[in-house]
């Protein structure tokens, strides 16, 4: 049995500390880990087990209890089995404990699931309700950032994190901050620079009156950085202006296939979207391939065959 004996709640505010200044995960990621944390060492208060002791057993436990309702997905399930995989490499570190029980256990299987993608037309009409003309400024802001996304592949905390001093007009490229603080420079269409220019040297100015010192790209009304809750917000009511169901994060899905689509090689893509891994952006190739056979189906000579004789059949 471990001699370490420390009150859950410190243990729980130490594992915060950890995620957030030496693995510098995000806000959310550290308050999800930490939830689940505080969760798990509430239980093993209640069994009389320490942290330090848990076998893989008690936690096949712990996660039983935790499901028991059966509204619990797979996917959260599997996220739930991270954090504690995350927590118990923590009790690793600190040289609480010398082994990780969770590896023992085998997360649940997820469905396939597969990123859309909205369609050219799709992103034409999302952009093209917003009203770049607006006295207040903030279509053209809004054009300009949605158009930017969209242009580079970013991710909603990317163009929200994005100062003056990251965009550089000359070149027509943008230096992006990632996860895990990764950088990685993309180039800016010709569109996306247009906008931004018009953003940066009529509408800013004015957005920022007396904040002028503001180094952030795209700001508010008051001169203030905008939140994500407000992007996200801004761009729901233009997808149903617009008649279009997709997410902030669909522009960056549908940059990547549309890369693939018009022919770039996925190594390109990979860095283009910051992936660490060529795997997470392979799956952008199963989008494509369903639409390629989507298109052999409608247009292959066998299978126009196949519906002419079906119709023969039905008459």
């Amino acid at each position: 049995m471990s001699q370490v004996k420390i009150p859950s709640e410190e243990l729980t505010d130490e594992y915060h500390d950890f995620l957030t200044f030496e693995r510098r995960l995000s806000p959310s990621t550290v308050d999800v880990y930490c939830r689940e944390a505080t969760l798990y060492t509430r239980f093993l208060d209640i069994q009389g087990i320490s942290p330090m002791d848990v076998e893989a057993s008690e936690i096949v436990r712990y996660l039983t209890e935790r499901s028991r309702d059966g509204r619990l997905c797979a996917r959260t399930q599997a996220r739930n089995m991270t954090a504690l995989k995350s927590f118990h490499r923590f009790l690793i570190d600190r040289k609480f404990r010398s082994d990780n029980p969770v590896e023992l256990l085998d997360p649940p299987k997820l469905p396939a699931s597969l990123p859309r993608a909205a369609g050219y037309d799709e992103v034409d009409a999302l952009l093209s309700v917003i009203d770049a003309d607006d006295p207040s400024g903030l279509g053209m802001r809004d054009l300009a950032m949605f158009e930017l996304i969209y242009s580079c592949g970013l991710r909603v905390s990317e163009a929200n994190a994005l100062n003056i001093g990251d965009y550089f007009p000359q070149e027509g490229l943008l230096r992006v901050i990632g996860k895990r603080d990764k950088q990685r420079i993309v180039p800016v269409g010709d569109v996306a620079q247009e906008y931004l220019a018009r953003y940066l040297e009529s509408v800013r100015p004015k957005l920022l009156g007396a904040r002028f010192r503001e180094q952030t790209l795209f700001v508010g009304r008051r001169g203030r950085p905008l939140t994500r809750a407000l992007i996200w917000k801004r761009f729901k009511r233009y997808c149903e202006l617009a008649g279009v169901d997709a997410k902030v994060h669909t522009l960056r899905h549908s940059f990547a296939t549309h890369l693939l689509r018009g022919g770039a090689d996925l190594r390109s893509v990979q860095e283009l979207l910051g992936h660490s891994d060529i795997g997470t952006t392979q799956i952008y190739t199963h989008v494509d391939t369903d639409d390629l056979y989507a298109a052999f189906k409608e247009h292959h000579p066998d299978e126009l065959r196949s519906a002419r004789s079906d119709e023969k059949g039905n008459d």
